[in-house]
């Protein structure tokens, strides 16, 4: 029997798809669906978003890239990822678009060329002359969500290397590039977050009309009364000053709750609650100050409890947080909503 249960809502994907071509005044929309759509399911976000308007598909590699075409035989699908000669291979054979950042540009396959222009990883570090095959140039920001200065820097290094093959498609802004940098929108933005709902500034993604496309829940399973000294999790880290009410959800970080998210909030019956002591690989644990009951619905993720919150607890980013999510059987039930 399932642990959790995840509701995807297209209706919200939907929403961001269009919330993000809105704010793009006319570039195109790529809908970034690698890792499984961030966890969220790749071929769902993938037919929500070309419906909406989103004009490609981008994975991280040819393998993720093969998963997609059966269900999308005529969708545009750009690989990201740094492609050898297998994912060229595959690239010929299924019609895929793929990224040259390094080495010779390969023949019968479109090509975007990969500029470094701060990032520091994958990038040439100047725009060779295009051959025939190459259809766009591209840069990846490095802190679009945080940095407006370097930001603008890279913008404008981007644009000054390529000004003389304007006629290319040129693409460089993610979601943070799309929502807040006017000039780095181009010709089209690489959108992945945002079209989750997930905020890419890590606040509340209400505050850019974004919604949280992913719901998680489960149950209270076994509710028990630490008297004082006693304690819960391994570690002893949670040990109960006075008599504690405590339950037991049958989540825990192998189904993708992070053992650093212990201090977060979820909601047991509509409620807020405290997870407290060390989240373990199977359970979880929730400070009941009003007492609570076995059966208990426990809304991990939704109705105002933000991925982006479980995130600033445990340290991290959401994107982190949603990708690490096990949402499909045997661990947890899957359902797809608003179709």
């Amino acid at each position: 029997m399932a642990r959790s249960h995840f509701t995807l809502s297209l209706a919200a994907v939907r929403h961001n798809a269009r919330t993000l071509i809105g704010a793009l005044g006319g570039a195109e929309l790529w809908a970034v669906v690698k890792a499984d759509g961030y966890g969220h399911g790749a071929a769902d976000v993938a037919r929500a978003a070309l419906a909406e308007g989103a004009t490609a598909l981008c994975v991280a590699t040819a393998g993720e890239a093969a998963a997609l075409r059966p269900d999308f035989p005529h969708a545009r699908v750009i690989v990201l990822g740094p492609s050898g000669p297998d994912d060229v291979r595959a690239a010929r054979e299924i019609g895929l678009e793929i990224v040259v950042s390094d080495g010779p540009v390969p023949d019968g396959v479109p090509v975007h060329l990969k500029l470094d222009t701060g990032m520091g990883r994958w990038g040439l570090s100047e725009v060779p002359a295009p051959g025939r095959d190459v259809v766009g140039l591209m840069s990846h920001f490095a802190s679009a969500d945080s940095d407006p200065a370097f930001t603008r820097l890279q913008t404008g290094r981007f644009l000054e290397a390529t000004a003389p093959y304007s006629h290319l498609t040129r693409h460089l802004a993610n979601s943070a590039g799309a929502l807040r940098y006017p000039e780095a929108r181009l010709d089209a933005a690489r959108c992945g977050i945002a079209l989750y709902g997930i905020s890419p500034f890590g606040g509340d993604p209400g505050d850019d009309g974004l919604r949280p496309a992913l719901r998680w829940e489960s149950e209270i399973a076994l509710v028990k009364t630490l008297r004082p000294g006693e304690s819960t999790g391994y570690g002893r880290r949670f040990v109960a000053g006075a008599p504690t009410c405590i339950g037991i959800v049958p989540v825990g970080y192998a189904d993708g709750f992070r053992r650093a998210m212990s201090g977060t909030e979820v909601l047991v019956a509509g409620r807020r609650a405290t997870v407290v002591g060390t989240v373990s690989m199977d359970a979880l644990a929730v400070a009941l100050p009003d007492g609570g009951s076995v059966g208990d619905p426990v809304t991990l993720v939704g109705d105002g409890v933000l991925i982006e919150q479980h995130a600033c607890v445990s340290g991290t980013i959401g994107y982190e947080i949603a990708c690490g999510l096990v949402t499909r059987p045997p661990r947890a039930q899957r359902e797809v909503v608003g179709a």
